[in-house]
């Protein structure tokens, strides 16, 4: 019966290691997912910056102040 029985013993010192070291690894996995959508965020910006300019600049154009010569 005693073939069966496995105690394991942990002292306090070795539990405060594991908790630590566990936390770590959460972390830094967080760390590149974070920039990674942080990145993915700029790069949608810009894109929407870019179009709204380029829309603001069609828009003024279409809605120029130079009359055609239909209209005069």
């Amino acid at each position: 019966m005693t073939d069966k029985m496995k105690i394991k013993v942990i002292k306090k010192v070795d539990a405060i290691k594991v908790d630590t070291g566990v936390k770590t690894a959460k972390v830094s996995k967080k760390a590149p997912a974070r920039e990674m959508v942080s990145t993915v965020t700029n790069w949608v910006n810009d894109f929407q910056n870019r179009k709204r300019e380029e829309t603001k600049v069609a828009i003024e154009r279409f809605f120029s102040s130079h009359p055609t010569p239909s209209e005069s």
